[in-house]
This record gives C-alpha cells, sequence and structure tokens, in this order.
C-alpha cells in the first residue's frame, strides 16, 4: 500500500490532520447565546434576535434590555435594589471582541435602559466608562429619558430595611455601630482591622446582582456585556464587579469570553472574567479556566459567593461557582433552543488540591 516510510509518514500526518479538522467543526457550537441563572426569556429573545440575522451586539443588547424591563428576579433593571437613601442605580457594560472597545456606565440614575446607554458610549465616544448623573445627562443627549427608577416594591424593601435598624449594611469602622443602628457614620479614630468584619454578602436566585451574557455569530465575532441595579442597601455612590473590563464580563475573538455574577467588590479585585480568557489562551478547557479562576478568588475570601460563565471561541462552554449548592445559566447554540443546565458548585470546605 504504501511505497516507503515517506509515504506512510504522509498519510498519517494527513490523517491526522483530518481527525483534529473533524474535531475542531464536532465541538463548534456557533451560534450561540449563554447568560448567567435562570433567565430564560432574556436568552430567548437574544437567541431570536440573532436567528433573524442581527448582529452580535443586537442579540447582546436585545437579551440585556429583555432582563431590565422584566426586572429579573429583582436585581436586575429598575425597581430593585434600592441602596441607602432608597435609590435604584444601574450599571451596565458591553465588550466587542473584536477590537477590545468597551461602552460601560456605573451608577446610571433615572434611566432605565442601562445596557443600550452603554452601547451609545461604545459606539458615539471614545471614553470606556461614563458615571452617576452625568452619565444620565448623556443618556439625554442620546434620546433617553429621565424617569424614577423606584416602585412600590423597592420603596417597601429600602422601608423594612430601614426599620430593622439599617441591618445589614456595607460600613466598617465607624460610629455610631453600624451593626447596632442607622447612621450617618463618622469615621472610627482606630482603624481595626478584622477580616471577619465583611460583611458576607449572601448570593442566591433573589440576591445575585447581574445578568452577564456572552453572544458570538456564526462568523465567530464575540460580543460580551451585563446589566444589574448592584448590590441591596450599597452605600450610594458604589459600583460592583459589572461595568469594570475584565471583572464583570471579558472578550476577546482570538479566544473566547467569560462573565461573572455575585459579590462584585470581592469579584472586582480579582478581574476574574479576564483571567478566564487568558487561561483559556494558555490551553484550558473552558471548564478548567472557570474554576481555576474562582479558585484564586476562593484562596484569599474562602467564603466568597459568586459564578463564572466561560466560552471559547468555537462555543465549547462550562461555568464554576462557589458559595451556593448550584448555579444555572441559560444556554442556546447551534441548531438547539433555550434551555437551563446546572453546575455543581465548588464546595467551600474542599481541599486546596481540588481548586487547583
Amino acid at each position: 500500500m504504501f511505497r516507503d516510510y515517506k509515504h506512510l509518514k504522509i498519510y498519517i500526518f494527513w490523517s491526522l490532520f483530518i481527525i483534529n479538522i473533524s474535531k475542531i467543526y464536532t465541538e463548534n457550537k456557533l451560534p450561540l447565546i449563554i447568560n448567567t441563572w435562570a433567565f430564560e426569556e432574556a436568552n430567548e429573545a437574544a437567541w431570536t434576535s440573532l436567528q433573524q440575522g442581527d448582529s452580535a451586539l443586537d442579540a447582546l443588547v436585545v437579551g440585556c434590555t429583555t432582563c431590565e424591563e422584566q426586572q429579573c428576579d429583582g436585581t436586575v433593571g429598575y425597581g430593585g435594589s434600592p441602596d441607602e437613601n432608597g435609590e435604584t442605580t444601574l450599571d451596565a457594560m458591553i465588550m466587542d471582541g473584536s477590537n477590545m472597545n468597551i461602552g460601560a456606565v456605573g451608577g446610571l440614575r433615572q434611566i432605565k435602559s442601562a445596557a443600550k446607554v452603554a452601547r451609545m458610549v461604545l459606539e458615539h465616544t471614545q471614553h470606556t466608562m461614563l458615571v452617576g448623573d452625568a452619565a444620565s445627562n448623556f443618556a439625554e443627549m442620546m434620546g433617553f429619558r429621565r424617569e424614577s427608577l423606584t416602585t412600590p416594591k423597592s420603596k417597601q424593601i429600602w422601608q423594612d430595611w430601614h426599620n430593622n435598624r439599617c441591618q445589614p449594611n456595607f460600613w466598617l469602622n465607624v460610629i455610631p455601630d453600624a451593626t447596632k443602628q442607622c447612621g450617618p457614620y463618622k469615621p472610627h479614630n482606630k482603624w481595626h482591622k478584622n477580616d471577619n468584619e465583611r460583611y458576607s454578602y449572601k448570593v442566591d436566585q433573589w440576591n445575585h446582582d447581574t445578568i452577564g451574557m456572552i453572544a458570538i455569530d456564526v462568523t465567530g465575532k464575540i460580543f460580551a456585556g451585563t446589566s444589574t441595579n448592584g448590590a441591596r442597601h450599597k452605600i450610594p455612590g458604589r459600583v460592583g464587579d459589572s461595568p469594570i473590563p475584565g471583572a464583570g464580563a471579558y472578550a476577546d475573538n482570538e479566544v473566547g469570553a467569560a462573565v461573572a455574577t455575585g459579590d462584585g467588590d470581592i469579584m472586582m479585585r480579582f478581574l476574574p472574567s479576564l483571567l478566564a480568557v487568558e487561561f483559556l489562551r494558555v490551553g484550558l478547557t473552558p471548564e478548567e479556566a472557570a474554576a481555576k479562576s474562582m479558585a484564586r478568588i476562593v484562596k484569599y475570601y474562602p467564603h466568597f459567593s459568586g459564578a463564572l460563565v466561560v466560552t471559547d471561541r468555537w462555543g465549547n462552554y462550562s461555568a464554576a461557582c462557589v458559595g451556593i449548592e448550584r448555579f444555572p445559566y441559560s444556554i442556546a447554540f447551534g441548531e438547539t433552543s433555550t434551555r437551563v443546565e446546572y453546575k455543581q458548585c465548588i464546595q467551600q470546605n474542599a481541599k486546596r488540591s481540588d481548586l487547583k
């Protein structure tokens, strides 16, 4: 069959090449829409947009906006997570994986469509992020209308919290004692460092901050984005991880993308979305990249709660989570329709070897 050893080597080379190419195409799950939590309607809206021929950017904005309008679990959009003054403010981000451009807003006041405003920052400015009331002024210039983000439900949430002596809250080392009464507060004359004093932010179905979404079209163009109303009872002015590049989301067409959800004050210290994408770059699978990124946080904050969704540029995906029992995420790809999958979470009493 083979005239000599050289022809045998050529045959083996091309056989392996064909096998590897077939494997790549088998693993190619594009197009794809994936997002944190069981926000199926947001995923379906984005998936429908993509299937109708809209761009990955269009689909991402449609998906996040759907969650904002539906006030997904009270953690996205208007009328949720009031701050200490009873006001709801919004954070959002969009990242273009083809050129690393980003549009983001933080602490957006009195504008309901945070994801759409983030897109305006992306497409109509040379900036990465606009914040606070000035971001709302920008939104008005772009055609958005100011309106109250407070609802009867968010008013009641704030009232119940205030009646409970403003517990829990995010203050440390202040007087009067923030664990016993409401403010206003002043700095304590001595700073008491105590790692156990930090407020433990509980992450579950009703208190998890963020929709993070990744959209990849059939050509492999990737967009990643987030939208949230932040941490409930946050100190006014607080911005979490969601609009921070590399923390809430990160995308690179050459590698893949990741989006995060959970305790944003901790997550932004580690840039887990960027970390996961860089782990993909050096050859880790999405599952390995997600778990390794979470493990980096748990090493320093063993009681942390959060989750990460990761996909490579072919649409292979996975997730990792800690601080909760299991984490749901919504996915649609290829010829499939939207469904919710679950990831069992890393146990916080796991051995260090299990977190590597």
